[in-house]
């Protein structure tokens, strides 16, 4: 088990809170909450040891992506980056909807 984080400089906010996924072999679960900070931060907690450049390197894209101000909890339990890429891009979007 192995537990890190990352954070990036931020500008915009979301609407609100969110969650997408599960916590189960082969997948993963990401809880969104927004923040004042500034930054987006990934907390990552992960069953499987040694990943962290390429946690990082989906990170790097996603935040090219989307600037969004947050604080972004992924329990992880052998997800690819395909998987994180495609819960990343759900939770943001069921943040968003928030503001309708």
């Amino acid at each position: 088990m192995e537990s890190f984080s990352f954070k990036y400089p931020a500008t915009k906010s979301v609407a609100g809170r969110a969650h997408t996924g599960v916590l189960g072999s082969g997948d993963l679960e990401i809880l969104l909450e927004p923040t004042a900070f500034n930054e987006t931060e990934f907390v990552v907690r992960t069953a499987s040891d040694g990943f962290q450049e390429i946690w990082k390197r989906v990170f790097d894209r996603f935040v090219a992506l989307n600037d969004i101000s947050a604080k972004i909890i992924l329990n992880d339990f052998g997800a690819t980056p395909g998987v994180v890429s495609l819960r990343l891009s759900q939770v943001l979007e069921l943040a968003n909807q928030k503001i309708n």
